[in-house]
């Protein structure tokens, strides 16, 4: 089986390509004034579009019996894990934006369209609005608002299976807390397969991460608007792109930033030991959601690559459950893992309403 995935995020386009057993992926950056003339992220599709056909034609890579295209599910209705064809209903949920816009609702999109370019499958998988929670976690505190699940999905589901790897294992028989921790970050409770509490890595919940803020004091924050120092629509493109470490530092450049650390940089430590605070906090909250019954705790995500944070978190939750590291991302890998399995009828193709 051959699998083309592809996974668009705010600054880059992933792509995988997986052909005779083995996966080649590359990753291709945008410049900054390329993604700025567009006045909407849906309005970058063709420009995506023809990177990842350039991609493949210079590659030798287009004239490859494709059985699948995978693509990163977007901001669509909530639904369970799994994979899911891309049909109309779809399509038409990720152009509107039913849940909002991000980068990864060009996933089914580019999908869709290379799909019908290979004559083959379009898939999208386990989609950031993945919703498993229980329902006494969907209670925010206040009746007008409930709590939303909208997280890291497809990479929380893939470290899970490799965690449950190095358990010797199914994914469904443990219960896991697992961190995602990259420019945003989302921390669930993984009960014997199901992620029954997570925070909202999208509209600030949790801890802060590189780029968002996490939850705010709401006091403090009603005050700011009407003091007039910000609109609601500067607050919401704080909260996605300018809070969190780069509202202290001014940097989201993780790498300079530990240097600085090492050379003294007594303020930059503090931000970074913030981070790992208030990541063991929710991993110790999620614990309890799981009434301690932990088997394991995981970190993952470009996070997860940083020694300085991993041992930091690892220091402040190790009395909970061991700690798996599996630094970096999988969700090209996940893209393809689930295809597969779908494609050998392993697991279900699933139909989107």
């Amino acid at each position: 089986m051959n699998v083309l995935a592809i996974d668009p995020g705010s600054t880059s386009t992933k792509i995988g390509v997986f052909i005779d057993g083995k996966l080649h992926k590359t990753t291709i950056e945008h410049k900054r004034d390329v993604l700025n003339s567009f006045k909407h992220i849906m309005d970058q599709e063709r420009m995506r579009f023809e990177v990842i056909d350039n991609f493949l034609k210079e590659n030798g890579y287009y004239n490859i019996k494709f059985d699948a295209v995978s693509g990163r599910g977007g901001l669509i209705k909530p639904i369970e894990s799994g994979v899911y064809e891309v049909n109309e209903a779809m399509l038409k949920d990720l152009r509107d934006g039913v849940n909002g816009f991000h980068a990864s609702n060009l996933g089914g999109i580019l999908a869709y369209e290379f799909s019908k370019r290979f004559l083959c499958y379009a898939f999208i998988v386990d989609p950031v609005v993945v919703d498993e929670m229980d329902d006494v976690a969907r209670l925010s505190g206040f009746k007008d608002i409930e709590r939303k699940s909208i997280f890291h999905a497809l990479n929380h589901k893939s470290a899970s299976r490799k965690a449950a790897e190095k358990l010797g294992k199914r994914y469904d028989e443990l219960n896991l807390v697992v961190a995602h921790m990259g420019g945003g970050i989302s921390i669930g409770a993984h009960k014997k397969g199901r992620v029954v509490d997570v925070n909202n890595a999208l509209d600030g919940e949790g801890p802060f991460a590189v780029e968002r803020t996490g939850g705010l004091p709401i006091g403090d924050l009603v005050r700011l608007i009407e003091d007039k120092k910000y609109t609601t629509k500067e607050l919401l493109a704080v909260f996605s792109k300018k809070g969190g470490v780069y509202s202290y530092l001014n940097s989201i450049d993780m790498i300079e930033i530990e240097k600085r650390i090492k050379f003294g940089d007594r303020y930059a430590k503090l931000v970074v030991d913030a981070l790992i605070y208030q990541v063991s906090k929710e991993i110790g909250a999620l614990s309890a959601a799981l009434e301690g019954d932990v088997d394991a705790v995981v970190l993952t995500g470009g996070l997860a690559k940083s020694t300085l944070i991993t041992q930091g978190v690892q220091k402040k939750v190790k009395f909970i459950a061991d700690v798996i590291i599996l630094g970096g991302e999988f969700e090209l890998e996940a893209l393809v893992e689930a295809s597969l399995r779908a494609l050998n009828k392993e697991e279900a193709i699933k139909k989107y309403i």
